[in-house]
């Protein structure tokens, strides 16, 4: 008891290390990963993937709603063995999610390893926790998100690559391990940077000749972890190889988009703060050393990212999250050499920032649970119409807690080039935490389609035959097998126009309308908060 109390008194030790770093990396990534439903958007479409695939023992190849999906099958292989182990202790949608965690939090140690590689033991907390305060990273992480397994390859391959003389055999299995696990999780092109990477950290090698055998090493492990799925799947299912194929070698078939690079670079101030603006820093400070490697690979790794995003993406935040690894390896020098005066600005606007936000979600729980303020009660009701806020205990306690760590670190966190970097990290993890917990049943009960499956389900008999749809798209067509294992048959199939029950959605009156023929409104809804979207379910 004395050791814990002077503890409390002590504070956070830092830079962190151990123990302390561990728990202050777990914190973050199992903060927003449980409590809610799989949401409307990437989260219930990976998550219904995963499912089919463990439901129906379906390991080659992805299916979403039972149709192929032309995707790498590593998140789901690993989604649905999380889901077999732990779906017993959690509903099946947290379980799958979990895996989610597993790849941030190799992505973590990844990157703390090769902060360690190029910058020394003393400067290496300082890598994950600067990717796990970037913006983006935080609204991701707790998705089910298979880009995630690239976050972890590039920061695996950064360690690898930063590691190419001291440890070559090691460096080897790490660089194989990666390439494989990108290309078998999110495919070709976010593959691409690792390998053109690769000349970069040879040249950079002092013994070349070493150099050149690990990175013959790497190659060779990951083509011998990559090629049997898909041979496996061109044997056994031609169709949906080539359909596979097809997918991944379009998006490489299209111009480069300078308008894409633009809007990409365009979303990286608020998406990659406080890394990218370090990473400035670091650049101008060790200017004179731009040719060393703790600065070359990292900021070259970062470019050839960037090229192959405005070449094979969209300008989306999703695939953006490949520049957070190499940006916040670059910007470890620039967060531990600030100056004294902007090391407390960015300290005292961490703590301000977090500080005025944890108040609001407080003030936000109040009008929900306890229904003050009654304006801004009412105004809830009127963004989530039907929405009945109540106090949840368990909830409330983790609040609690929560708040109380923030408040501690506040008082208690010694003078340190970390300081500031780590009020700004676990700040934000408290901030989610709080949002993901006490205002979670608002956001709950506005984004997850559950409400829709089931009344769907209600609205059918027990014995309907076959069930088409119209106008449903991947995160409608997921949560439909997820909640209610309904899986409808597209409208325009053979089969499909076989059923004598059809499942139409839309935003306007055209898309809602029955097919041709005599059919009958049996039943009309949608999710609560959106007026638009509306389903109807027609018999013929």
């Amino acid at each position: 008891m004395p050791d814990f109390v002077a503890l409390i008194r002590r504070g956070i030790r830092l830079p962190p290390a151990g123990w302390m770093l561990a728990a202050m990396l777990a914190f973050y990534v199992l903060a927003g990963l449980f409590g809610r439903d799989p949401w409307k958007g990437e989260d219930a479409i990976h998550i219904g993937t995963a499912w089919h695939m463990l439901h129906f023992s379906d390991w080659l190849s992805p299916d979403l709603a039972g149709r192929p999906f032309h995707e790498p099958p590593l998140y789901y292989w690993s989604a649905a063995l999380t889901g077999q182990l732990f779906g017993g202790l959690l509903p099946m949608h947290e379980a799958i999610r979990l895996v989610s965690g597993v790849w941030v939090a190799l992505a973590l140690i990844g990157l703390y390893y090769a902060g360690r590689e190029l910058y020394g033991q003393e400067s290496a907390a300082a890598s994950p926790l600067l990717l796990a305060g970037c913006t983006g990273l935080l609204f991701h992480a707790h998705d089910a998100q298979p880009m995630l397994i690239a976050l972890a390859a590039y920061a695996g391959a950064l360690g690898a690559l930063a590691a190419l003389e001291h440890r070559p055999d090691l460096s080897g299995v790490l660089y194989g391990t990666a390439l494989a696990g990108c290309l078998l999780g999110t495919g070709i092109a976010p593959s691409l940077p690792l390998l053109a990477i690769l000349p970069v950290a040879w040249w950079l090698s002092t013994n070349r000749r070493q150099a050149l055998k690990t990175i013959a090493r790497g190659l060779a492990l990951a083509l011998l972890l990559i090629l049997p799925w898909p041979l496996l799947l061109l044997d056994l299912e031609p169709a949906r190889f080539h359909g596979w194929l097809n997918t991944e070698l379009t998006p490489l078939r299209t111009p480069f988009s300078f308008s894409g690079a633009g809007r990409f670079l365009a979303m990286l101030p608020w998406f990659a703060f406080p890394a990218m603006p370090l990473a400035a820093w670091t650049l101008w400070t060790r200017r004179k050393e731009i040719r060393a490697a703790p600065q070359l690979l990292p900021l070259l790794f970062l470019l050839l990212t960037f090229l192959m995003l405005a070449l094979a993406y969209r300008p989306r935040q999703i695939p953006a999250l490949l520049l957070l690894p190499p940006l916040a390896l670059l910007a470890t020098p620039g967060a531990l050499s600030l100056r004294r005066g902007a090391a407390n600005a960015f300290d005292w606007f961490a703590m301000t920032t977090f500080s005025v936000f944890v108040s609001l979600v407080w003030l936000a729980w109040s009008a929900m649970a306890l229904g003050w303020p009654e304006k801004l009660a009412q105004r809830a009701i009127v963004l989530r119409p039907g929405f009945v806020g109540h106090l949840d205990w368990l909830a409330l306690l983790i609040g609690l807690a929560t708040t109380l760590w923030w408040a501690w670190l506040i008082v208690t966190a010694p003078r340190s080039p970390y300081r500031s970097l780590t009020h700004w990290s676990l700040g934000f993890t408290c901030l989610w935490l709080l949002a993901t917990t006490l205002i979670l049943p608002w956001f709950d009960f506005g984004l997850s389609y559950r409400p829709v499956a089931l009344a769907v389900a209600k609205a059918l008999p027990e014995k309907h035959g076959c069930l088409a749809e119209r106008g449903l798209n991947e995160t409608q067509l997921a949560s439909l097998a997820y909640f209610v294992e309904i899986e409808p048959l597209a409208a325009t199939s053979r089969e499909g126009r076989k059923c004598d029950w059809i499942l139409v959605g839309g935003d306007t009156r055209q898309e809602q309308t029955p097919p041709e023929g005599n059919w009958v409104k049996v039943w009309e809804g949608g999710r609560a908060g959106n007026r638009k979207e509306k389903f109807r379910l027609f018999s013929r």
